[in-house]
């Protein structure tokens, strides 16, 4: 039975279709049927005096400079959920990415943190629907992600250490898909806004026919008083000067209002980082998932967010602040090619 729409929430449950359930871990790395807990202990194993089966080998080491392939998998199907827990070290450290299909290039790099929505390096809490990050730093991702003929997931430790405690688990159902269905994509950028031009660019040059379904923030600032009065901006099919879909300011299209004035985290939306800690630059983590409202583009998308504050005169102020982003997206391949990943040093947080 092919995969339909009614099989992406609550009520596909009752819908029996004709896949296969499968999860890769450390225990599991290819996934393969009664393939799990196969690995011995030696002496200094802390399951030696159990025996196999019994927690042998429930994690990996992220050697340094290195990329570990998580998982490598041919065939059709749908990833339904990804938990991985980790040290705060491979936040920003270490890079995640996806490939569907054999593509050469990657539909998804981002740092790992960031593609949970724990920015900045730091852990916290989100209680949304399509990430949760769980005490403490459990990070699941629940978007769904299809692929065709097959899929790879690496993780990159450019850390000058090797990074041990990195535990996994990816769960996905093989079998017949819809022949149209977009394939998951997401970006991470990071700049520093200036006073001759206070914007950041969450996406630009993705061609092809698909929606926006998604934003991450890490915002660091660089100056006291309110820093949300920026309007985001959607460029659609060849908008130019002007875009189609314009926002009214920040904490607006975060779905707040009045400077927020608390944090918050929620199915679509949510604010759950405020941090100024020993004299540092205020530190902030927002997210909107465009679950209920994607946001339809036929051709090409460029996303950007002004970073505006408040003049004592009361006139807007461009401020100098740095910002870090994930933008998310499905489409029809093939995508763009993405810009150069900045490297670590331009990747750590403030």
């Amino acid at each position: 039975m092919l995969l339909n729409n009614r099989q992406f929430g609550l009520g596909a449950l009752p819908v029996l279709g004709d896949f296969e359930t499968r999860s890769i871990s450390a225990e599991n790395p290819d996934g393969s049927r009664a393939g799990g807990a196969k690995a011995i202990p030696d002496a200094n194993n802390p399951a030696s005096q159990l025996g196999k089966g019994w927690k042998v080998r429930p994690c990996i080491t992220l050697e340094k400079g290195s990329t570990t392939t998580l998982a490598d998998v041919t065939g059709q199907g749908l990833i339904q959920h990804i938990w991985i827990t980790v040290h705060p070290n491979a936040y920003r450290d270490c890079v995640l990415r996806m490939y569907w299909d054999g593509e050469d290039t990657p539909s998804v790099e981002t740092p790992l943190g960031d593609f949970f929505a724990n920015g900045h390096g730091l852990r916290y809490n989100v209680n949304s629907l399509a990430v949760a990050v769980n005490p403490s730093g459990g990070f699941n991702s629940y978007w769904p992600m299809p692929f065709y003929k097959s899929f790879k997931i690496t993780i990159e430790n450019q850390r000058h250490e090797n990074i041990d405690g990195f535990f996994y688990q990816i769960t996905y159902a093989l079998g017949q898909l819809p022949p149209d269905l977009g394939l998951f994509h997401a970006q991470w950028r990071i700049s520093m806004t200036t006073r001759e031009y206070p914007e950041h660019v969450i996406l630009d040059g993705v061609k092809g026919d698909g929606q926006y379904v998604g934003t991450f923030m890490a915002w660091a600032q660089f100056s006291d008083g309110w820093w949300g009065e920026g309007e985001i901006k959607f460029y659609l099919d060849g908008d130019t000067e002007y875009p189609t879909i314009c926002g009214t300011g920040t904490e607006d299209y975060f779905c707040g209002a009045w400077g927020f004035d608390d944090t918050f985290s929620s199915l679509y939306t949510g604010y759950p980082l405020w941090q100024r800690e020993g004299g540092r630059v205020p530190k902030h983590g927002l997210y909107r998932w465009h679950i209920m409202d994607p946001i339809r583009f036929r051709h090409n998308l460029k996303v950007t967010m002004q970073a505006l504050g408040w003049w004592p005169n009361s006139k807007f102020q461009p401020l100098t602040d740095e910002i870090a982003s994930v933008g998310y997206w499905y489409q029809h391949e093939p995508h763009a090619p993405f810009p150069q990943l900045p490297d670590r040093n331009h990747r750590l947080p403030r």
